[in-house]
């Protein structure tokens, strides 16, 4: 019955959306005669004003034993949604036990917690509609409840003992440990993930907490005595950040977090550290393949790149949308898909945080006799990128697009929590994402010039391909020396 009375929230909300565009509709056909006899104009000169948005601004408040909460009310729907951020990641597997991290999160949220069994947990749940999920990844932990407000006092309760005191069942410790084997199994079916994953260990190197993967024999070594020492070691109250969204009263909703988490005592907070990857001097490009039975080619080509508070990113990451990251209105996407016909999926990516050094990219998925043409194509699109300067509509067209999705960080007060509880974790200024579209604004043609001559370096790049060995060797070698990667039969 609750998950109707939720269900019928949320249809409530989106019919008044559908009445909205109802009125909008009907409406066309007024403001079209109001415009009398003047013919339409070229859509494509049509202009329009720059989106103007403050978001609205969260309250912050650090309990007694250094738990951090934000909250934002939000009173439109009777819902409570509240996420959590845990200073903890799998960068803290130890070598031998890859994957340790990841089992924890999974096992904090299946294997019972706070006096609960994982079946106790799972009933209470599902009798009042709540939804809890918890999951630790690379560079931090995850948690998050979604619930009624009329079932918030509960459902807080159960989120916070199997974050606090979770119960590790053996059996779903074993459960946890068979599927991650399983995964381990499959991963080489996917010629597109096998070439993502053989990428970054190429960029990293393979024993590099951004790069390395688990193993059966890493999952096999992990037990419940070390997922209950990782969680008691790595979560504490003062390495966690809440945020709180939805119907509640900001008084009495702190009331109850200092109830459920209070007791919670101090830690040693881990100090988020990852090594950067010294770089080669006299570097030179890396090209590899790997033999796997597939109708097509899958490329991979770039290198490791700059941090997201490099003064250099927001030109870079202008460049990178002109160059391939803005899909139909792209150079690659232009020249290698419409022009070229060589490839249907084609683009670049510029990937970077503030932990671990940035990956640029470019990617394409090709027919095996295309694989050399494609490539040369990229390269021939990248030295432009370091040559000329960019054309005064592309830089128009990506400013614009920059700015006008400016909007869509700020989506709905969950968001708006998110990114700031993203940006503190992270240790940016709160206003980073106004201090960035400032600087779009003001971007110059030459500005992103001097960016891709100094980040774009074809000296460096490393070139990976996924396909039919036996031709692309011969494919690949007008590029570099080409060898060959040998993936573990057992993934």
């Amino acid at each position: 019955m609750m998950m109707n009375v939720k269900r019928e929230a949320l249809c409530v909300k989106r019919g008044f959306v559908a009445l909205g565009i109802l009125a909008m509709m009907l409406l066309v056909p007024l403001t079209s005669g109001c415009a009398g006899n003047l013919a339409p104009g070229d859509p494509r000169q049509m202009t329009f004003p720059t989106v103007e948005f403050t978001p609205p601004e969260p309250d912050r408040v650090v309990l007694e034993n250094g738990m951090i909460v934000y909250f934002l009310e939000d009173h439109e729907l009777p819902l409570v949604s509240i996420t959590a951020t845990m200073r903890t990641g799998s960068w803290l597997d130890p070598a031998e036990k890859i994957g340790l991290a990841s089992l924890t999160g999974s096992v904090m949220r299946t294997g019972g917690g706070g006096g609960l069994s994982s079946k106790q947990v799972d009933e209470e749940l599902e009798q009042f509609a709540g939804d809890v999920n918890i999951s630790i990844g690379r560079q931090s932990g995850s948690a998050s409840l979604d619930v009624l407000s009329k079932d918030l006092k509960r459902g807080l309760q159960i989120f916070s003992g199997l974050i606090q005191t979770p119960s590790f069942e053996p059996a779903r410790v074993e459960l946890a440990k068979l599927q991650a084997i399983e995964g381990i199994r499959r991963r080489q079916d996917n010629p597109g993930s096998i070439v993502g994953r053989e990428f970054m260990k190429l960029l990293y190197g393979p024993e590099h907490p951004t790069a390395r993967e688990s193993s059966i024999t890493s999952i096999t070594r992990i037990t419940r005595d070390d997922l209950v020492a990782f969680h008691r070691k790595t979560i504490h109250p003062n390495g966690l950040m809440l945020g709180v969204t939805g119907d509640f009263d900001k008084s009495a909703m702190l009331a109850l977090l200092r109830e459920v988490f209070g007791d919670w005592k101090r830690g040693e907070v881990p100090v988020l550290t990852i090594a950067d990857v010294p770089q080669d001097k006299a570097a030179k490009p890396v090209v590899r393949f790997v033999n796997k039975d597939t109708s097509q080619t899958h490329l991979r080509i770039g290198h490791l790149t700059i941090k997201e508070n490099d003064p250099d990113y927001v030109a870079l990451a202008i460049a990178n949308d002109i160059l391939g990251g803005s899909s139909f209105r792209s150079r690659l996407f232009n020249d290698v898909r419409t022009k070229q016909g060589l490839a249907y999926s084609v683009g670049s990516r510029l990937n970077s945080g503030m932990h671990d050094q940035g990956v640029w990219l470019m990617r394409a998925e090709t027919k095996l006799p295309s694989t050399q043409e494609v490539i040369a194509r990229f390269l021939a699109n990248m030295g432009r990128m370091r040559t000329e300067l960019v054309t005064d509509s592309e830089l128009a067209e990506a400013k614009e697009a920059y700015v006008n999705s400016f909007v869509f960080s700020f989506a709905s007060s969950s968001a708006i929590v998110g990114r700031l509880m993203t940006l503190e974790y992270d240790g940016l200024p709160k206003d980073f994402l106004q201090q960035l579209r400032a600087r779009v604004i003001a971007l110059t043609k030459e500005e992103i010039l001097a960016a891709a001559k100094k980040h774009f370096n074809p000296e460096r790049l490393t070139i990976v391909a996924v396909g039919a060995g036996e031709a692309l060797p011969k494919l690949l070698s007008g590029f570099g020396e080409v060898k060959e990667i040998r993936l573990a039969p057992e993934g």
